[in-house]
Parts: structure tokens; sequence; C-alpha cells
């Protein structure tokens, strides 16, 4: 679609135009230009001025941006509003059906040029595609994003999404170092050049706490969440408010403060039955569950995280499913449900991957391990927990990575495998001496609060 300083593709326009309106250029020209200048204008020959253009559209019936760049009158706003539309599917009614509008949202926003609608439409089909599991499509869509957003010179800031996007992709493939990274790198960079915008920023802090908590970096996710709790009063967009809260919890978690992260994750709640946000309220209930796990109170737990299996089970969010089962299942396990656990790992276990929720998939296998070790079935026990320790070892959660060392070691010890249990034991030892300190550099600047 034409580029306003290509008089070409403006002088076809105005001929196709005007002859769709069965006009001559008489016609068109009257009164205030004659048909020669018309004509030259079609040929391409001559570079119409502003004055010249709106008095073309109005005689043509057009708006003045559709004549100039061929886009339909009020198209960038209803793609946006079209946007909006299907970014509350996404929220409501699942990825697959999100998708449909998204691509068809791309199509459009292609065709017409459009760089920031078009990036907004990539940055929704990453979203359903991690939501859905496909994680290394998700994480194309975010570099595609990110790219149209900076080829058309966006700032720092409306690139975070993308960003974002992308560290949350290499995450939930178990690329635990590098997802820190790219987000402790964009922070850096946001705070140093003075580039304050507080949605990206505690975009940037929540989505920092997992990894952090992951990788045993607990004192970098408490720096991360007092961070994003102070950001959260100047922030725009509740659902992100919404968010950090739920992400904040798991830090208060790690410091013992357990009604805290209660409390911080009724208030995501609450934001997100507000906003009908089902994937992330689903959430909130998996996170309540976790909460209830680490105080003991099983039967709560076990009634918060069926409920968010449910709801993610309808908005067909399969990652977030299966991690959700894995955390189930042990609350069953310790429950002494054990063989309904072992059916709900089994079940999951074709859904996660090296690639795909790594850590949930080490659980998984950690979690078999133990229940087989309980029904003395010491060979499959092992099995699991070498499966699990591969897994720990690629995606670097140091915290996890020590304790299945322990738990392998001990196997191997009561099996009467001295040397290969010392080895694991000092496997574990290294991970657990300075937890996450080796993988990471320094603190990324902080901003003036």
């Amino acid at each position: 679609m034409g580029d306003r300083d290509d008089r070409g593709a403006i002088g076809r326009r105005v001929q196709r135009l005007r002859a769709e309106r069965g006009m001559t250029q008489r016609q068109l020209a009257e009164p205030a230009y004659t048909p020669a200048y018309i004509s030259t204008l079609e040929a391409g020959r001559v570079r119409p001025s502003d004055e010249a253009l709106r008095h073309l559209a109005e005689r043509l019936g057009v708006g003045y941006e559709e004549l100039v760049t061929g886009r339909p009158a009020r198209l960038a706003t209803d793609l946006r509003l079209r946007l909006t539309e299907a970014r509350r599917t996404l929220a409501g009614d699942g990825a697959e059906q999100a998708a449909g509008q998204y691509a068809a949202l791309l199509a459009e926003a292609e065709a017409h040029e459009l760089p920031e609608e078009r990036a907004a439409a990539l940055l929704g089909l990453g979203e359903c595609a991690v939501e859905t599991g496909e994680i290394a499509t998700g994480r194309r869509y975010f570099e595609q994003a990110e790219e149209c957003l900076a080829d058309a010179g966006a700032p720092l800031p409306a690139r975070v999404p993308a960003l974002r996007g992308r560290a949350l992709a290499h995450y939930l493939a178990g690329e635990l170092r590098y997802a820190v990274y790219l987000l402790e790198s964009t922070l850096d960079e946001l705070n140093r050049g003075g580039l304050h915008d507080p949605d990206a920023l505690l975009l940037l802090y929540a989505s920092a706490i997992g990894p952090y908590m992951d990788m045993g970096a607990h004192a970098r996710a408490a720096q991360a969440a007092e961070l994003a709790l102070s950001l959260a009063p100047s922030a725009g967009d509740p659902a992100l408010v919404a968010r950090m809260h739920r992400s904040v919890a798991r830090t208060l978690l790690a410091e013992g403060r357990l009604a805290e992260a209660d409390a911080s994750l009724a208030k995501a709640a609450e934001l997100y039955r507000t906003l009908q946000l089902r994937t992330e309220l689903a959430n909130c209930h998996w996170m309540r569950g976790y909460v209830y796990a680490q105080n003991g109170e099983l039967p709560r737990a076990e009634e918060e995280m069926r409920e968010a299996l449910g709801m993610l089970s309808v908005t067909r969010a399969a990652l977030y499913s299966s991690q959700v089962a894995v955390e189930l299942a042990d609350v069953l396990h310790r429950r002494g449900k054990s063989g309904e656990a072992a059916e709900l790992l089994h079940g999951v276990l074709d859904d996660l991957s090296s690639e795909r929720g790594a850590v949930h998939a080490a659980g998984a296998h950690r979690l078999l391990g133990i229940i087989a070790e309980d029904a003395r079935d010491t060979e499959t026990a092992e099995e699991h927990y070498v499966r699990a320790l591969s897994l720990l070892e690629r995606a670097g959660a140091a915290g996890d990575l020590a304790d299945l060392c322990r738990l392998l070691g001990d196997l191997l010890r009561r099996t009467g495998r001295v040397e290969a249990a010392l080895d694991a034991y000092r496997t574990g030892l290294g991970h657990r001496t300075a937890p996450g300190t080796t993988t990471l550099g320094p603190a990324p600047a902080q901003p003036p609060l």
C-alpha cells in the first residue's frame, strides 16, 4: 500500500478511485485544478501537495489518509478494537479461539503495513502458543514482534512485552539462565537509560521472580518482589498488578511469610475475577494451593489445585495444566493417595519435556521415583531420579537439583553403591553451596523509587 512520498502509487490510486466512480478528469479537477494537472498526477509525474490531496479526497468521497496510504479510514482503530477483543477471548474462552482471531488480524495488519498492530497480533499469537504448550512456536512469534517494533523505531518500553514473552518461552523450556539474562539486561537498559516506564518495569520484575526462585537465587527474587510491589501503585494495567501479586507470593513463601503470601494471592484473585482472566485466576488458585501445601493444609491445597486444573482444562492451557497436575500429584501422595498421584503423573509426562516445562517434568520423575521407592521398586526409582537429574542440570534449577542429588545418593547408599552415592552427594553439595549466584552476574540497575 502506498507511501506518502510515492507519487506513482498515489497517482494510480487516484486513477482507480476516479474510474470506480465514473468521473472524468475534468469533473475531478474542478473547480480548483485543471484536467491536465489530474492527468499528470495520475501518470505519477508530479507529487501532489497536501492541499491538492485534500481536494481530491473530498471529490472522491474518501478520507485523506486512505487516499495517501491506501488504508481504509479508521482501519487502525478498528484493528486495535479487535485486538482488544482477541485479548479478552484469550483470557476467557481459551487460546485456540483467540489464535484464530489474532491470525486474521495479523494478515490485515500486514496487508495494510501497520507495524504496531502487526506486532500486537504477533504478541497475541505468541501468548496463545505458550498457553497451549507450543513453546518454540511462541518464542518465534515473540521474536518477530520484537523485530517488527524495532524496525518501526519503537522505544524499548514498547518492546518490553515481546522481550518478556521471549524470556518466558526460554524459562518454560528450562533455559533459566538465558531467561534471567534477557530480563536483567532489559531492566538494566531501562533503568540506566532513565526509561522508567512503570508497566514495563513491573512486568519485567514480576516475570523474573519465577526463574530466580527455580535457580535458588532467593535474595534476587525477594529484591524483585519488593521493587514490583513499590511499582504497583504507578502501574496503569490492573492485569499486571494482579500478575505481580501472584509472583510476589512465591518470594513470601520462601521467607516463610505464609499469611502474607496468601493475602497477596487473594488480592490477585480478586483483580483477575474482576478482569475475567480465567487462566490467570486459575494460576492464583494454583499458587494458593501451593501456599496451603507448604503450610501442611493438604485438604485445602488439594481443593485449590483441583479448581485450578479444572479451570485450565476449560481454557485448554495444556502446559500450565500439566504443571498444576504435578503439584497436585505431590499433594495427593502426601495425603496417602499414591496410586492416584502416579496415574496423574504418567498422564502428563507426555506434555512435558526438556524443552517444555523442564522443571515440572523433573518434578514428575522425582515424585514417581519416591512413589517407586515406597513400593520398594529401587530400579524404577533410580531410573526416575536419573531422568529428573538430567532435566534439572539442563535447566540450572539449583535448589531442586541439590534435593534430588540427596534422594539419589540415599538410594544408592541403601543399595550398597557407596562410591556412586558419594558422587551424587558431592554434586548436590556443589549446587547447594551458592544457589543461583554462580550463574548470575551483577544485579541490574534499580529504578529511582
